[in-house]
């Protein structure tokens, strides 16, 4: 089942197997040039209005967008009955979710070459779909990709010691240390890990405002095993060498949310990959200063044939 929130929105929602709604969106470019499509996979807690302002971008470069909320995030559906609790049971359930929407909502109609555009867990997942979808997307663009996380409050040694405890005691539902509810006032912008701009780092808590259902906040348990089971298999030897495409990975250097020396370790692994590293730009680089973004538009341009 495919339905529409009204006659001019870009949103759409579609429901996948087990009851499931996946909110996703359509944003055609309305320039003279078209250069193809992009697929825009975001990250953990994130939505598409975050991304507002990116969305504008591509299209003013000739690309049709298309995007999803994950489920758990956004306006998909929830997976359990505290909605702000970030919670999956699987990677292989997002995974099949963007499956559907890449085989029934982007390739019937999207226009040549399509390009996967990922931040963070986003890009983790769509590693993963280009591996275990070979001559379906053209080229990768994959912005802080994670491929290990950094653990805020405890060594991740401990980490993975606590979550397997956890698991084993049926708390997977439960919120894992050092998470909590999301609270607007628990958000102040000093000392942030994500981006040093505070006036895009106000346009998610912005959108939450506006529609307080978008919000998420800390990871359960059940997340992040599932986090680190897929971590594992994205870290195997030889699992990334199968991927043959173009593929650019945008790091930024200053980075505390994902592993710096992993984004490079993984780029080294796969044939056409290539690492850009954006010197203090933090984990958010689309949400970053101009001067950090002009660089990530710089390369992105070269790397799509924009600039030659």
């Amino acid at each position: 089942m495919i339905a529409q929130d009204s006659i001019d929105s870009p949103f759409r929602f579609i429901s996948v197997r087990d009851n499931i709604i996946i909110r996703y969106g359509v944003w055609p470019c309305m320039t003279d040039t078209d250069r193809g499509s992009v697929l825009l996979l975001n990250g953990r807690t994130e939505f598409m209005e975050k991304y507002d302002e990116t969305i504008g971008e591509l299209n003013q470069r000739g690309f049709d967008v298309y995007s999803l909320d994950w489920r758990g995030q956004g306006l998909s559906s929830r997976m359990l009955p505290d909605r702000h609790k970030g919670y999956v049971v699987t990677y292989d359930d997002y995974l099949e979710d963007l499956n559907r929407i890449v085989h029934q909502i982007v390739m019937p109609g999207a226009k040549q070459p399509v390009i996967i555009f990922a931040h963070s867990m986003g890009g983790h997942i769509g590693l993963r779909f280009l591996h275990d979808n070979p001559n379906v997307i053209d080229r990768a663009v994959l912005v802080a990709p994670m491929i290990e996380i950094l653990p805020f409050t405890v060594a991740k040694w401990f980490l993975r010691l606590i979550t397997r405890r956890r698991i084993r005691q049926g708390l997977d539902h439960r919120y894992a240390i050092g998470s909590s509810s999301y609270d607007f006032l628990d958000k102040p912008f000093k000392g942030n890990r994500l981006t040093s701009d505070p006036n895009r780092f106000m346009d998610a808590q912005r959108a939450i405002v506006k529609n307080p259902d978008l919000a998420v906040g800390g990871v359960t348990y059940g997340w992040l095993a599932a986090t680190l089971k897929s971590i594992d298999i994205v870290k195997k030897p030889g699992y990334t060498a199968k991927i043959n495409i173009p593929i650019l990975i945008m790091i930024a250097g200053a980075d505390r949310v994902v592993s710096v020396k992993d984004q490079k370790r993984i780029c080294s692994t796969m044939k056409e990959c290539n690492c850009v590293v954006i010197p203090n730009a933090r984990h958010e680089i689309l949400k970053e200063a101009d001067r950090f973004r002009k660089i990530f538009w710089e390369d992105f341009d070269t790397f799509t044939g924009i600039k030659k």
